[in-house]
C-alpha cells in the first residue's frame, strides 16, 4: 500500500475538517505497512504483511469531548465519522482537564524515513533468516527468531490550523539460539531505522556463541555482585526511569522523583555524576518524529545532566496549572557512555557477572523504583578479566536509581531494543557494583 504524500494527506484531512460543526476538531491519520517473518526449531513458521489506515476524529464542545475512528475514506464515511464524534461529545460529561487544541507550529524536518527500509521485500526477510539458520546449522544450535519492518505515515490537523506530517521506517530483529539438549541459550536483538545496518548473521553468531558456552552452567550463591549489563539488559531497567520522568506524578507524590511536602527532585542530584541522559529527535542513530502526539514540537532535551534531574515532562494541562513550559515525553532516549566495548569492560573486572538479558520485569516499590525480574539467555561468571564459566540464572531485586549510584564504568553506546516495551534506545553497557541477586532460577 502506497503511503499518502504530504499533499494528499493535507487534502484528505482538510476535507474531514470541512464537515465539522464542533467548537474544535482534531483529526489524526495513521497509515502503516508492516512485514514480518518468524522462525522456530530452525524453520520458518510464519511470514506475512499488514497494511492499514486509521482515521481518528476528536470533536469538542467546550470541555465535552467525543472521539470516533474509521478506516473508510469515501466522502459519506468521512462525514459520518465526524458526525459520530460530535454526537459522542454532546453526550459526554465535561473534562475538567481539557486544554484547547494548539494553533500552527514549526517543526524541524525529520530524518526518520529511509527508502531502503521502506523497500524491504519478503525475499530480503527470507535471505536474512537464511543467514541466521546457516549459523544454527554450523553451530548445531536451534534457532528461534523474529524480524519485523514497518513503514509509517502519521498526520495531524486541527481546526486552528495546525498541520503535522511525518513518515518513518524501522526494522527490529531478535534471535534466540539454544543447544540441542536445551541446556544452553543465547540471545541477541537489533533495531534500526535503516535496514542496511542490520547484520542478521552477526547477531545470530553472537547468540549461538552464548548458547553453546552457557550449556554447562553452574549454580553459585545469590548475593550482591559486580555485574556488567549488556545494553539489552540495561534497557529494561533504565526505561523505568525514562517512563517515570512525569512532573504530575512527582508533584502528587506518586513517583520516585517525589519528596516530602509535595516537592520533587527536579534540580537535585539523583544518580552518579557520569550519568547524562537526553533526547534528540534529530540524532542520526536514533531519529524520531519532530512532533509529539498532541502536536507539540519535539526538541533536544537534557533530562539528567551530570547526575542531576534537569527536566521533567509536563502535559499541557499540568504545565498550565503550574505556570511552566509544557515539555512532551521523549520519543527516543539516549544515554551517554564511554569508549570501552563489553569485552574491554570484562578485561577490567576482577570478579563479576556478565548479564546478557533481563526479562519479566515487575515493580516491587514504585517510590524507590525497586524492580524484580530474571536473568536469562547467557549469564557468565567473570574472574581476573576473563569469562570463567556459565552460571545458572538468578532472580534479582534492584532499583535502576540505586544501580546508577553504584556505577563503576560505562561502555560504548549502541542502539538496542527493550524486550519489555519493544522500544529502541541508545545505551552503553554498564558495570555496576553490589547488584542484588535474591535467588536462583531454573530458567535457561
Amino acid at each position: 500500500m502506497a503511503l499518502l504524500t504530504k499533499d494528499e494527506a493535507q487534502a484528505l484531512l482538510k476535507k474531514v475538517l470541512s464537515y465539522s460543526k464542533a467548537d474544535e476538531c482534531e483529526v489524526n491519520l495513521t497509515g502503516t505497512n508492516t512485514g514480518n517473518i518468524r522462525y522456530a526449531r530452525n524453520s520458518v513458521s510464519t511470514s506475512g504483511g499488514i497494511s492499514t489506515y486509521t482515521l481518528v476524529v476528536q470533536s469538542a464542545y467546550g470541555k465535552k469531548l467525543g472521539t470516533a475512528t474509521i478506516n473508510e475514506f469515501d466522502d459519506a464515511s468521512l462525514e459520518k465519522v465526524v458526525r459520530r464524534s460530535e454526537e459522542l461529545a454532546q453526550l459526554a460529561p465535561e473534562n475538567p482537564e481539557y486544554v484547547s487544541v494548539l494553533g500552527p507550529q514549526k517543526y524541524a524536518e525529520p530524518i526518520t524515513y529511509v527508502p531502503a527500509t521502506a523497500a524491504i521485500t519478503p525475499k530480503m526477510r527470507a535471505d536474512a533468516v537464511a543467514q541466521s539458520l546457516q549459523v544454527a546449522k554450523e553451530t548445531k544450535t536451534v534457532a528461534a527468531g523474529f524480524m519485523e519492518d514497518t513503514t509509517t505515515v502519521n498526520v495531524m490537523m486541527n481546526s486552528k490550523g495546525l498541520f503535522a506530517y511525518n513518515t518513518s521506517t524501522g526494522v527490529n530483529f531478535s534471535i534466540t539460539m539454544r543447544t540441542e539438549d536445551g541446556k544452553g541459550s543465547g540471545y541477541a536483538t537489533r533495531g534500526y531505522n535503516d535496514i542496511t545496518k542490520l547484520d542478521a548473521k552477526k547477531a545470530s553468531q553472537i547468540a549461538a556463541d552464548k548458547g553453546v558456552k552457557s550449556a554447562t552452567a553452574r549454580a553459585i550463591e545469590p548475593g550482591k555482585y559486580t555485574v556488567i549489563l549488556e545494553p539489552a539488559a540495561a534497557a529494561v531497567l533504565m526505561e523505568n526511569i525514562f517512563f517515570g520522568l512525569d512532573a504530575r506524578q512527582a508533584d502528587e507524590g506518586r513517583s520516585f522523583l517525589s519528596t516530602t511536602g509535595g516537592k520533587t527532585r527536579l534540580g537535585e542530584k539523583l544518580v552518579d555524576e557520569r550519568v547524562n541522559i537526553y533526547s534528540d529527535p534529530l540524532n542520526p542513530d536514533l531519529p524520531t518524529s519532530t512532533w509529539a502526539a498532541d502536536g507539540r514540537p519535539q526538541e533536544k532535551v537534557s533530562w539528567i545532566e551530570k547526575g542531576v534531574v534537569k527536566n521533567l515532562t509536563f502535559s499541557r494541562y499540568w504545565a498550565e496549572k503550574k505556570g511552566v513550559k509544557a515539555v512532551p515525553p521523549p520519543a527516543g532516549v539516549i544515554m551517554e557512555g564511554g569508549t570501552k566495548s563489553v569485552e574491554e569492560l570484562i578485561k577490567g573486572t576482577k570478579k563479576g557477572i556478565l548479564v546478557t538479558r533481563l526479562w519479566y520485569i515487575r515493580p516491587v516499590d514504585p517510590q524507590t523504583l525497586l524492580l524484580t525480574g530474571l536473568t536469562r539467555d547467557g549469564t557468565f561468571y567473570i574472574e581476573n578479566g576473563e569469562i570463567k564459566y556459565p552460571i545458572k540464572n538468578f532472580r534479582f531485586n534492584e532499583s535502576p536509581v540505586i544501580m546508577l549510584n553504584n556505577l563503576e564504568e560505562l561502555g560504548k553506546v549502541e542502539r538496542t531494543v527493550s524486550v519489555e516495551s519493544n522500544t529502541n534506545y541508545l545505551l552503553p553497557p554498564m558495570k555496576i557494583r553490589d547488584f542484588t541477586f535474591s535467588s536462583l532460577s531454573d530458567a535457561v
